[in-house]
């Protein structure tokens, strides 16, 4: 039997008395600090120390910083016994921006389920998940459907037919629930594949029902009740979530958030749950994560494993949160650690778990390196800067484009008008779109002629960094990126009078191309 399923069988007594096990084997598996002192609660802030302190070697740090580079990173940071020791940002990203953290999403919601079954709101996590959705007509209804559990949501187990793409299909499943006008209903009406608890799949939508099964049994949206019961506790500021055509925040991802802020989530379960001297987590949620037993099938790493929506190594033993292009937040519970990585690609996850394992040196402080120190230090200020790409001469073309409004054809990206000012004291561009969301509808911002992003105010997509070169007389190539979102493109500009060709690539390999004319 797996743990998972042994431990929601559990009496109350027993329950408690788990509870009491995990708190007591807390130094054995790392939370408690090398030093002995009580635990450091970083609600109002992170307190910062030197890697060497800690135990942790300046010098090993220093590579990991140096191969984010090449892992398309946009953050790294690692915290040992409740300080941080490593707080890098590559550029054009920064620590003040949230960042898309894709589908450590679920883990936040596990969360927050975890913390209305401890409080009473759910009394047991294999009660059937149609439980919960008793007012709806639910299509293809069978024996299989209605077994389904709570737990089998969370394990990724529920049998639904989906596809995402975990073994090369084309995420149809996403897409069309995307499409869908309820995604609630969507989900719920999927056919099964197989029965429940005989397979793992991976499913967001599964995820987004946990969102809805929050809300309906709190009687509260389910990001009011991160901010009551988790965010608020923890010190993080609301963050920017994602809703569906319900306003139903999405269970499966869109939640944005700044690299400290994530590092709590992953330190409130490395204190097992407790943060600043109260349990929010019941202690048999917390045995499931850290002993995850379900076999994630992953062709690219089998030793993968699976529980409550967070993924795990356990030959490390390891377990994180894991957002699409390595969004994740990583507990190294044996060396009490916790590690948050954010990048705009994908990343290997027990390479990282091994080389941030390799720059702990000893359960001790140990001897300062000045040496080292200033090589980290030096290092993570340089990839925090900007290094400007080479640019072409400017054209006679620039001055007589600048300000035309150009017409384009239909295209997949829904692109209607696009304007350059490239000739303006400030450079900036003008994007008119067909987008349903109204913040897409309109793209104002400015664009560097330098080889340097310029960079958009926040908005609720994130900021836009932009910049762009001359590749000859009638060729204009624009970089534009969502820093901390994720998507980037680069967009080939020809013109031809009052004529223009766009081309366009992202940096997942998606191909968009429109014609257009001035004023059309």
């Amino acid at each position: 039997m797996q743990v998972a399923d042994f431990v929601v069988r559990l009496s109350s007594r027993s329950k408690a008395l788990l509870g009491t096990l995990v708190l007591l084997t807390s130094v054995y598996s790392g939370t408690a600090s090398a030093q002995g002192t009580e635990p450091i609660w970083p609600t109002a802030q992170w307190q910062t120390s030197t890697p060497e302190e800690q135990g942790m070697d300046s010098a090993a740090l220093a590579k990991l910083v140096a191969s984010g580079i090449p892992r398309s990173f946009d953050s790294l940071l690692v915290t040992r016994h409740g300080r941080i020791v490593l707080d890098a940002y590559y550029a054009p990203y920064t620590a003040d921006m949230p960042h898309v953290i894709n589908s450590s999403t679920k883990a936040v919601v596990a969360t927050l389920l975890a913390m209305a079954y401890k409080d009473g709101l759910l009394d047991r996590l294999d009660r059937p998940m149609l439980d919960f959705f008793s007012d709806r007509d639910v299509a293809n209804l069978d024996e299989r459907k209605k077994a389904i559990t709570v737990q089998q949501l969370l394990n990724m187990t529920s049998g639904l037919e989906w596809d995402e793409g975990y073994v090369g299909g084309r995420e149809q499943s996403l897409r069309d629930m995307g499409a869908s006008s309820n995604w609630v209903q969507f989900i719920l009406d999927r056919p099964m594949a197989h029965a429940p608890g005989e397979v793992f799949y991976y499913d967001s939508g599964g995820s987004h029902l946990l969102s809805a099964i929050v809300a309906r049994i709190t009687g509260k949206s389910t990001a009011d009740y991160a901010q009551e019961k988790l965010f608020g506790p923890l010190g993080i500021a609301q963050p920017f979530w994602r809703r569906d055509p319900q306003k139903l925040p999405i269970g499966g991802f869109g939640l944005a958030m700044r690299p400290r802020d994530m590092a709590k989530i992953g330190y409130l379960y490395l204190r097992n749950g407790e943060w600043a001297g109260k349990q929010l987590l019941p202690a048999d949620f917390l045995v499931a994560v850290n002993h995850a037993t379900v076999n994630m099938n992953a062709r690219f790493e089998p030793g993968l494993r699976y529980a409550n929506q967070f993924w795990a190594i356990p030959d490390k033993p390891v377990f994180m949160t894991v957002g699409y292009h390595c969004q994740v937040i990583m507990v190294l519970r044996e060396q009490d650690i916790v590690a948050v990585m954010t990048a705009t690609n994908f990343c290997p996850f027990r390479k990282l778990a091994d080389e941030i394992s390799a720059a702990v040196k000893s359960e001790s402080a140990l001897p300062a390196d000045a040496a080292a120190a200033e090589e980290l230090a030096k290092l993570v200020a340089d990839v925090s800067m900007e290094k400007p790409t080479s640019v072409g001469a400017t054209p006679a073309t620039a001055s007589a484009i600048s300000g035309k409004t150009y017409k384009l054809s239909d295209n997949a990206s829904g692109i209607k008008t696009l304007t350059l000012f490239l000739a303006d004291e400030n450079p900036r561009y003008v994007v008119e779109t067909s987008a349903g969301d109204p913040a897409r509808r309109r793209l104002d911002g400015p664009i560097g002629l330098d080889g340097l992003y310029r960079k958009s105010p926040p908005g609720i997509l994130g900021v836009r960094a932009a910049k762009g070169t001359w590749q000859n007389e009638r060729t204009f190539v624009i970089d534009l990126q969502y820093v901390g979102g994720g998507d980037a493109w680069t967009w080939t500009l020809t013109f031809d009078g009052d004529k223009i060709a766009l081309r366009g690539k992202a940096r997942d390999g998606r191909e968009e191309s429109a014609e257009g004319a001035v004023g059309g």
